[in-house]
């Protein structure tokens, strides 16, 4: 199945003594980014809840917002620090000897001064409290991989489509290049007579001419690379849809399985694909190179276009 790298997924759970919630939100990126967010009560248990994201991403700019909160207490205590107090007044205490100063000490004023008063978290979070932040991960995991894969299907569909009209340009080239070299003959050698003013010209000179003309504007190899890579894309996506029907109708059973199948086939189509556009691009730019006719540079002018959006699109491809 083929995911998007855009995707979003929410869950939440609470009882009578907790309150957890998880959301995921993904961008493109060319690599697996995957940023947590947490509060310092649960912080201990972010190498196991990185560990369980990777089972939901393989490429991409993730940032996860987790928020626990406890039902029992507020969670948090406020300290007067009396000590780092002591050392404020005895240094104002100094500036007054020193300069003559008077100052009226008002407790709301002097509870401004850094650390005069903490916050700290007056609970412990158990071990045990890790299977239902994982469950509520798993939740939140499952919708975001929904939304992934519902937007890679439709920008399956939209490249299937890219890949007709890129076709149709290629097929219109092919047409093309024979009266290309037909019409390049019949001028060369009208303009030979003219030049001559008679008509015993060298035949032979002429299609010698029109033959090294036919070779330096020849473009079969690059049309033949551009048909072999628009099959390569609608193969990866036709794979990619048909899979995804596939899998949803398997049982519960083999889900499991057969998903991490499927996200082992697809970890690299957005790479994969990538490429194969690079290669589209070179072989359309060595085709407008080659042409010396209106016709043909206009059509290659929007067989680049096409490739453009398409490379657009599979930047959106985990």
């Amino acid at each position: 199945m083929v995911y998007s790298m855009t995707g979003f997924g929410r869950s939440e759970y609470s009882d009578e003594l907790r309150r957890v919630v998880i959301e995921m939100k993904s961008v493109n990126h060319r690599y697996c980014d995957i940023g947590v967010k947490l509060p310092r009560s649960i912080s201990r248990f972010e190498p196991e809840i990185r560990k369980r994201l990777k089972k939901y991403v393989e490429r991409g700019k993730v940032d996860v917002f987790i928020t626990y909160s406890s039902l029992q207490s507020t969670g948090a205590v406020v300290k007067y620090n009396k000590d780092v107090l002591d050392q404020y007044m005895a240094h104002f205490k100094k500036m007054e000897e020193d300069y003559g100063l008077t100052e009226d000490y008002k407790p709301t004023v002097i509870a401004r001064y850094p650390d005069v008063f903490s916050i700290e978290e007056n609970y412990f979070v158990e071990d045990e409290e890790y299977q239902i932040i994982e469950k509520v991960l798993d939740e939140a995991g499952k919708q975001f991989k929904e939304s992934r894969a519902k937007e890679g299907a439709n920008l399956a569909k939209d490249l299937i489509q890219k890949m007709d009209e890129l076709e149709g340009y290629t097929c219109q080239i092919e047409e093309l290049a024979p009266k290309i070299i037909e019409e390049y003959q019949a001028k060369l050698t009208e303009k030979v007579k003219n030049l001559l003013d008679t008509a015993n010209i060298d035949e032979s000179r002429i299609v010698q001419e029109v033959a090294i003309y036919a070779d330096r504007v020849a473009v079969d190899e690059e049309l033949v690379r551009l048909h072999s890579h628009i099959k390569a894309v609608r193969d990866m996506m036709s794979e990619s849809m048909n899979s995804g029907e596939a899998e949803a109708d398997e049982s519960v059973a083999q889900e499991a399985k057969q998903d991490t199948t499927q996200k082992e086939a697809s970890t690299s189509i957005g790479r994969r694909l990538d490429f194969i556009i690079q290669e589209m691009n070179r072989e359309a730019n060595t085709t407008l190179s080659k042409s010396d006719t209106l016709s043909v540079t206009d059509i290659g002018i929007n067989m680049k276009t096409c490739i453009e959006k398409v490379r657009e699109q599979v930047q959106n491809l985990e």
